[in-house]
């Protein structure tokens, strides 16, 4: 397995609501949170990288749309996923 592949399954297992879950909000929020900081890292060394810049912008925006459902939706499941992941707001 890949090294991302494994820090994915990490991740999948540490936010996961039940056996088997991939694709909940937490799960989604807390993968997107990981490639944001991945292409972040990227982009501090490559800074005229203006593709990777708006995929960046997008996963962001994608990001916000989750956790404004969960703040809709669930607040107690918004206010631990942001706990967890040390998010603003």
């Amino acid at each position: 397995m890949a090294k991302t592949a494994e820090n994915k399954k990490q991740v999948i297992d540490k936010f996961k609501t039940h056996e088997g879950d991939t694709g909940s909000p937490e799960v989604q929020v807390a993968l997107l949170s990981q490639r944001i900081q991945n292409v972040g890292a990227h982009l501090k060394s490559h800074g005229h990288d203006d593709h990777s810049r708006r995929g960046l912008l997008s996963m962001i925006n994608k990001r916000r749309r989750l956790l404004h459902y969960l703040t809709r939706k669930a607040p107690e499941r918004y206010k631990d996923i942001i706990g967890k992941l040390g998010l603003p707001k």
